[in-house]
């Protein structure tokens, strides 16, 4: 943050006012479940996306990103129109939706830095949008709670962008604990426990290199099979009301009501929402050979019945089935692209991750992105020290 408010300092010939940093999130179980009210676990990482403010007079606004030294401008006035290509749409999309819950909205220069991934399944989308309106509702006063924060974000991927998303990335941005994965209920949007890894095992991420580009893949029809599967699943079953009411062995029960796509697409996601649950009890009990074998089976139910898994994304999760280091691997976040999760020992994560590498660029001439991450904690704001 030091080093992101001497950045504006210098640019800008001022000092911001106020900052706030915001993690990137992975989720370890419960793929496409949040827009299905069902359960999640996820987790924040130590990779933040960093936003730091002074607000000038006019309706002028202005965002400089220090990672590769672009400048955004925008104006006040046009918050209404069509989103621009650039990534001031996602400050743009957080004016709007604070502005729909009552607050006043005022011109500002701003500075941006991340360490979140872009385009890569860690929501570094979320992770902008939690800093922003965590950094000018702090300054204003404006009172706003964690969960409607979240709400706010997911407002500008669903309002503003287009893209029926649901509230796991903000919300594990805002909510994540240091060391913690948290499972979360997204009926009732709340935060039901948190649970530990063992010691001494950590998550290594590795990135296909397939650009995770949510609003030109098949995300809505997506959500859309779930919707049609869940009001033939409620015909049914009277008091189902998503695809979170309904059991495994329901849905098998019922099989005969849904097209076979549709099936598939609520098996996964009923699947999820047990294997969550599952996983919740063995990391508990500290079963992480269980718990990883969760995430394996996780991956093929992606491959298999979601189909938002990619050719680069599968060759990862077998590359991982044939490491003895690897517990367990899976696809992280909306899918079609991004990024695996591997559940290995810490002492062996970084040897792993570069075997792993090497073995993919052998079998697909890509050069994969890696990372070890740890549990991070949730989001937060601050005012800053004026010289």
């Amino acid at each position: 943050m030091q080093q992101l408010v001497e950045k504006f300092e210098a640019y800008f010939k001022m000092s911001p006012v106020w900052g706030a940093k915001a993690p990137g999130r992975l989720e370890v179980l419960g793929n496409h479940t949040d827009y299905n009210e069902g359960f999640v676990l996820s987790c924040a990482v130590g990779q933040t996306t960093d936003f730091v403010f002074a607000p000038v007079d006019g309706t002028g606004c202005t965002v400089k990103d220090f990672r590769d030294g672009t400048e955004m401008n925008f104006d006040l006035a046009d918050l209404d129109k069509k989103p621009p290509r650039n990534g001031s749409k996602y400050i743009i999309g957080m004016l709007n939706e604070l502005r729909k819950r009552g607050f006043k909205v005022f011109a500002f220069k701003a500075g941006l830095e991340s360490k979140v991934p872009l385009s890569a399944g860690m929501s570094s989308s979320a992770a902008l949008e939690v800093a922003c309106g965590l950094a000018l509702t702090g300054y204003a006063g404006f009172e706003i709670s964690k969960a409607d924060l979240a709400r706010a974000g997911q407002g500008v991927e669903n309002n503003f962008l287009g893209l029926k998303t649901g509230l796991l990335d903000q919300f594990s941005s805002l909510f994540g604990e240091k060391e913690s994965i948290i499972e979360s209920d997204f009926r009732t949007v709340e935060v039901l426990g948190t649970h530990a890894l063992p010691p001494g095992y950590a998550f290594a991420v590795i990135n296909s290199m397939k650009k995770h580009t949510l609003v030109d893949s098949d995300y809505n029809v997506r959500r859309e099979d779930c919707e049609k599967a869940a009001e033939k699943l409620a015909a049914v079953y009277p008091g189902a009301k998503t695809l979170r009411d309904i059991s495994p062995e329901q849905l098998e029960n019922a099989k005969n009501a849904l097209t076979e796509r549709e099936y598939r697409r609520a098996k996964h996601v009923v699947g999820e929402c047990f294997r969550v649950k599952q996983a919740a009890k063995l990391l508990a009990g500290g079963d992480i050979a269980g718990f990883g074998q969760l995430l394996f089976d996780s991956h093929d139910s992606s491959r298999m019945n979601f189909e938002n898994s990619t050719a680069e994304l599968d060759t990862l999760i077998e590359i991982a089935k044939a490491d003895e280091a690897c517990l367990g691997a899976r696809l992280s976040g909306g899918g079609f692209g991004g990024i695996t999760i591997h559940l290995v020992k810490a002492d062996e994560a970084a040897a792993y991750a570069e075997r792993v590498k090497k073995e993919y660029a052998g079998q697909t001439g890509i050069e994969a992105e890696v990372f070890i991450c740890s549990l991070g904690a949730g989001a937060r704001g601050n005012k800053l020290p004026q010289a």
